[in-house]
């Protein structure tokens, strides 16, 4: 089970506002948008001041963009507003906002800037990996064990590590293989879990 399971329910807490968003014409691509913009600014923020607030408070940031991509998903789905451009947009500002809001991290001297570039560079082929499945016809694939939100949870760890902690950049360097490790996992579940769908269907 990953945190992306959890997805439905959490969801359901969010119907109420995005039912008033839609009476308001807001739509999914501001929505996305403006999330995309606000991790970016929220990195640069993080990278530029070397606040201990921003960095304390960046799971608190991770929840809450979580919750707009939540929004501007149900937007989509269920206000028929779903367009290829929208998909498209949703998939690319995943991806730079992530990689911004991992980047910043590289600022303090006990995380291995190789490491973090390193994570970036593995995040972002997983993503690959879950939209590759598209081009054989299959599903897009969100398998784990370290998806888009369990990357959140671990990198919101480490951001509680560096404010309140004084551990030793080992510590931080073993994490980090640990990841990698999970990262790894992760391509390789979605590759072989897209391939088995193809075949399931096309069994049928």
């Amino acid at each position: 089970m990953t945190i992306y399971d959890l997805k439905p329910a959490f969801q359901n807490l969010l119907r109420p506002i995005v039912r008033f968003l839609n009476k308001a014409g807001v739509t999914p691509n501001q929505v996305t948008l403006m999330t995309c913009l606000l991790s970016i600014f929220y990195s640069v923020a993080i990278y530029k001041e070397l606040h201990h607030l921003f960095i304390m408070f960046l799971p608190l940031f991770f929840f809450i963009r979580m919750a707009l991509n939540a929004i501007d998903g149900l937007l989509a789905k269920e206000h028929d507003m779903m367009t290829p451009r929208g998909a498209m947009l949703n998939e690319i500002t995943d991806v730079v906002s992530d990689t911004f809001l991992y980047l910043s991290l590289s600022v303090f001297s006990v995380i291995d800037n190789q490491n973090i570039v390193f994570f970036s560079f593995i995040a972002i082929f997983t993503e690959v990996s879950g939209l590759s499945s598209l081009h054989i016809g299959s599903g897009r694939r969100f398998d784990g064990p370290f998806g888009k939100s369990d990357r959140a949870f671990f990198i919101s760890v480490l951001a509680l590590l560096v404010t309140f902690t004084s551990i030793e950049k080992l510590v931080y360097d073993y994490l980090f293989y640990i990841s990698f490790v999970l990262l790894g996992t992760t391509v390789v579940n979605r590759m072989n879990k897209a391939i088995k769908a193809l075949k399931d269907v096309q069994t049928r």
